[in-house]
């Protein structure tokens, strides 16, 4: 099965050229690091940055450049720095071609739930709620089971919902999955060593299997 590198470098893959990109804090972070060679893609922080490059290497960090999820990051020649305001009306009017978010869970009607677990200290609901009532295709990256071995691909969410009906894929540490507008996830591939049965058994919510599954190229 992948590892969080791994989630992030199928991902990429799913980025073409032209796009302008938000990265969800955790996982989608990583996504920055693998954008292919010659592709021209703007990465688009909430906090207020156009033109995320790749993290910095130990020793040149700027603790004055961070991300949303305040990781210290790198800055691309010809990027833009602005006010969150700005950065919300350039989501909100759709201006964003692919947002990447993290999830602890997602409904087989693409649902997401992505911010509080309830009892537990949540620092507010950051730009989540904006980025999946606005964007038009929206990327999961997400483990595929919880620290229980419990199934996130649910038939319904259980958690505080973050948005309905907006997640159109999933990626996963077993798995590549659509989801389908008729509701049910419709497995694309399966991560390397990794069989189908092994993904049923993980998938709580409907799965959608057609023919042979092919195996993730990363």
């Amino acid at each position: 099965m992948l590892d969080k590198e791994g989630i992030a470098k199928r991902i990429a893959r799913e980025i073409k050229d032209g796009y302008y990109v938000n990265l969800g804090i955790g996982i989608p972070t990583l996504v920055a690091n693998y954008i292919p060679e010659g592709m021209d893609v703007v990465l688009q922080s909430e906090n207020g940055l156009l033109g995320i490059g790749p993290f910095p290497f130990e020793g040149d960090e700027d603790p004055d450049t961070i991300n949303a999820g305040k990781q210290t990051i790198t800055i691309l020649p010809g990027s833009a720095i602005f006010d969150s305001a700005l950065s919300f009306g350039m989501i909100r009017a759709k201006k964003v071609n692919l947002t990447i978010l993290g999830a602890m869970e997602v409904a087989e009607n693409g649902d997401i739930a992505s911010w509080k677990i309830p009892g537990k200290m949540v620092k507010g609901m950051g730009g989540a709620m904006d980025l999946v009532a606005s964007a038009e295709n929206i990327i999961v990256a997400m483990q595929h089971v919880n620290k229980n071995g419990e199934s996130k691909l649910l038939p319904k969410c259980t958690l505080p919902l973050t948005g309905v009906n907006c997640v159109k894929k999933i990626v996963t540490e077993l798995a590549v999955l659509d989801v389908l507008p008729e509701g049910g996830f419709k497995l694309l591939e399966r991560a390397p060593g990794v069989s189908v049965d092994e993904i049923k058994a993980a998938t709580a919510g409907k799965l959608m299997i057609e023919g042979e599954v092919p195996e993730m190229a990363l």
